[in-house]
């Protein structure tokens, strides 16, 4: 499924997107030739974003699958390559590194004779001939622009004719070449009983030449060579005599299709991909939709200047035209998201969700709520996917947000079901650690408990956005009477730097009765220490509507009740801050 709708992505792009034996690849510097060979310039494609530049995409030949091991220099690129094999340049001044560069820049010189005798009256092929034909390029050595090419370590340049818009590698005698080719090339080096099969493709039910390797689409912290479909051989996975690939039969047009269109997806410049802990998240529509350019605004960081956060409006925006709507903004639009991995030589698919712009649209809107909750007037309305997941991590550190949670938690988003049962004991793991409910802290153990009470229809009173008098969970009430007592202490010893939320939080939200009893001691205390009396009496009849609602500390809280412990802290603290003006509006 995850192919088919890659490969629907393609077809629906097709204009968008490098045609078959094609792929879009930065290229540094181009050389400019006049229509004999003689070189003109050497052409910086490089454009400055702040203090880094960037590289002109352009569309050109695929690059070789597998370029690797000692006879890696016999396969060139077409038409472009690094500097070794189009000028022949070593990467160092080592005399294994200088034979290295003549074989590998032999190698092009080669693919380009092929062919240039193929297409005889093809001027552009022919320049670029004439090119290569020179015994030395001292020519292109002297000028200024190389200096800056040679400091890039395997820059890649290609050719492009004086007067001309495209590359040379762009024509169309070189992509009729290329599309021919890119059905046999892969499999030029095996033996015969390897070539040409045919079977019916698994992605587009036809039947067609079937791809024996699949192509690489690597990923944020993959090796390069990463695929997304992968068979190793006489590793046990074999059936029937097949190999590889075979075993799961996919053409070699679908293969290039679906691997181009997620390749688009994943690029540098990509709107359609966000990072989460340690999986990238791509996502895209059966047919256009608005969706597509805004539902990273959903889960990303927003940037500091950004006032279209709104997530409740933003979505009331997309929902506005199903009245009348136009076929692109149809709320029945198919939606596709898909959650990828590192691991190894291979890419791992973490999630793959499939639904409606109206499913999705109504899940992440639930899951905003289920994440409200009473907050500073400086903090943001909602708290984007990074920022809750970090707040479960060591020392606040993406790099430490535990494997496979961000996946989860996207999964569980998107389908409305509930959270991993690993985010509600990150999550007061770190409150517990650090001694600390911050505000996505608190957002994400209130979502987590309502949506298990919603989803499994407990009892349980399900936890609010803000402070509830009424609600008589016992881990919530000790949570509100820990506030209280730290309150007190607060109030009875201005500037005290360390309060008994850093030395008691943890046994007082795990095992209540080890420490509340002596906690309720020291209020005393502290309340006898308050100088006006008024405010130690309010403090006293808070107190006693709390335990009101508690007839014994118990020995033990369960994890859930620790969760609603951490709440009922925070809410109370939040109260603290609302002024009486405000609690009187409300």
């Amino acid at each position: 499924m995850i192919l088919q709708a890659l490969h629907t992505l393609y077809n629906r792009k097709k204009d968008d997107l490098p045609p078959p034996g094609f792929e879009s690849k930065e290229i540094p510097f181009l050389i400019v030739i006049d229509k004999n060979g003689q070189f003109i310039a050497l052409q910086d494609t490089r454009t400055k974003d702040g203090k880094k530049l960037f590289s002109k995409k352009f569309t050109v030949p695929k690059e070789k699958e597998g370029r690797s091991g000692k006879n890696a220099w016999k396969m060139a690129n077409i038409l472009w390559d690094h500097y070794g094999y189009v000028l022949g340049w070593p990467k160092s001044e080592n005399d294994s590194d200088i034979q290295m560069a003549k074989k590998q820049h032999q190698s092009f010189k080669t693919a380009i004779a092929l062919i240039s005798n193929t297409y005889p009256n093809n001027i552009e092929i022919q320049a670029v001939k004439n090119f290569l034909a020179k015994e030395t390029f001292d020519d292109v050595f002297a000028s200024q622009e190389w200096q800056d090419c040679r400091k890039i370590k395997g820059c890649n340049l290609s050719f492009i004719l004086e007067g001309s818009t495209r590359l040379v590698c762009e024509n169309e005698d070189i992509q009729s070449w290329c599309s021919d080719a890119s059905t046999n090339e892969e499999d030029a080096d095996e033996s015969n009983d390897l070539q040409d099969k045919e079977g019916i493709c698994l992605v587009t039910g036809e039947r067609a030449v079937i791809a024996r390797l699949n192509p690489r689409t690597p990923i944020l912290g993959a090796r390069s060579n990463a695929k997304i479909v992968a068979f190793q051989t006489n590793m046990g996975f074999d059936s029937y005599g097949k190999e590889q690939s075979y075993n799961a039969p996919v053409s070699k047009k679908a293969s290039f299709a679906y691997s181009t269109a997620l390749s688009y997806l994943l690029a540098k410049e990509s709107k359609q991909k966000l990072l989460a802990g340690d999986a990238t998240t791509v996502f895209w529509a059966e047919k256009e939709h608005q969706l597509e350019n805004v539902f990273a605004d959903f889960f990303g960081e927003p940037a500091k200047d950004d006032q279209t956060q709104d997530i409740k409006s933003l979505i009331a925006a997309l929902r506005a035209p199903q009245i009348g709507a136009r076929p692109e903004l149809d709320p029945q639009t198919k939606f596709y998201v898909l959650g990828l991995a590192p691991n190894a030589a291979r890419i791992a698919v973490r999630f793959w969700y499939e639904g409606t712009v109206q499913q999705i649209l109504d899940h992440i809107e639930q899951h905003f709520d289920d994440c409200t909750i009473i907050h500073g007037p400086k903090q943001p309305e909602t708290l984007s996917l990074f920022r809750l997941l970090v707040s479960t991590a060591v020392q606040g550190k993406s790099e430490n947000i535990q494997p496979n949670l961000a996946g989860d938690m996207m999964r569980a988003i998107l389908a409305g079901t509930p959270y991993p049962k690993s985010l509600l004991s990150s999550a007061i793991r770190r409150v517990r650690a650090e001694r600390e409910i911050t505000y996505p802290r608190a957002a994400l153990i209130k979502a987590v408990l309502a949506r298990d009470a919603r989803y499994y229809n407990s009892n349980q009173k399900e936890v609010g956005m803000s402070l509830d008098i009424t609600n008589n969970n016992t881990g919530y009430r000790l949570g509100r009477l820990f506030a209280v007592l730290e309150k007190v202490q607060e109030e009875a010893n201005p500037g005290l730097n360390a309060t008994i939320r850093d030395r008691f939080y943890g046994a007082a939200s795990s095992t209540p009765v080890a420490v509340f009893a002596l906690l309720m001691k020291l209020k005393n205390h502290h309340i006898a220490k308050l100088e006006n009396r008024g405010r130690a009496i309010n403090f006293e009849k808070l107190i006693g509507e709390i335990m009101s609602g508690i007839s014994e500390f118990p020995a033990q809280l369960p994890l859930p009740d620790q969760g609603r412990f951490a709440v009922g802290y925070y809410h109370q603290r939040q109260d603290f801050f609302i002024t009486k003006e405000n609690k009187n509006n409300n």
